[in-house]
């Protein structure tokens, strides 16, 4: 029985340092996976060369979550509202710059011009409510895209 004191205090102490271990920032339940903003080739603005440049979102829960009328925006303010279309556990959905018939896991924008810019821009996702769900920003154009 001598033993016990001691092991209670070791508990104790272990416990402690466990409640004071700051805890990591949990993973939004939409994230950015990547943002490819520089598409292939010269920028003239091609419908092709305009669905290079896209967003890519994946859901990662287990469950299925409602994008409806969520929206995605750059530093400059072109925003894209999700049309009623849900994301299902660990699949992703990408959003393309240009004109396209739209599906289950392919947006289409339909914009005549860029969204992201190559040198530097953010990308930022909110849900309905407008809380930031997830964000990306690049500084450089040394590659294409950005895996956020």
């Amino acid at each position: 029985m001598r033993f016990l004191p001691v092991a209670l205090a070791c508990l104790a102490a272990a416990s402690l340092c466990a409640a004071a271990t700051p805890a990591q920032a949990a993973t939004p339940a939409v994230q950015f996976t990547p943002v490819w903003y520089d598409s292939p080739g010269s920028d003239r603005g091609s419908n092709t060369s305009l669905n290079g440049e896209y967003v890519r979102i994946r859901n990662t829960t287990r469950k299925t979550i409602s994008l409806r009328d969520w929206t995605l925006r750059d530093k400059t303010g072109y925003r894209f509202t999700f049309p009623k279309i849900a994301i299902k556990p660990g699949k992703t959905i990408t959003v393309r710059t240009g004109k396209g018939h739209s599906g289950t896991s392919t947006l289409y924008w339909g914009r005549g011009w860029y969204v992201w810019n190559n040198n530097t821009d953010a990308a930022y996702l909110r849900n309905v409510s407008g809380k930031l769900i997830d964000s990306c920003s690049w500084k450089s154009s040394r590659s294409d895209y950005t895996n956020c």
